[in-house]
């Protein structure tokens, strides 16, 4: 995970797992939607996965 991609998740989260695949990009984008700090937790959960 790069330093980018963190600044990327905390800015505007659902950009930063756009490259993971159509469903981690609408969950993220639902929990952005929600609430900025889901989405960010949700990003940053995403990306921090090693099985993706």
């Amino acid at each position: 995970m790069s330093i980018w991609r963190v600044l990327l998740s905390i800015l505007f989260p659902p950009l930063a797992v756009v490259d993971k695949g159509c469903g981690s990009f609408l969950i993220v984008f639902i929990l952005t939607l929600c609430g900025w700090i889901p989405g960010v937790i949700a990003a940053l959960v995403i990306l921090n996965n090693p099985n993706r």
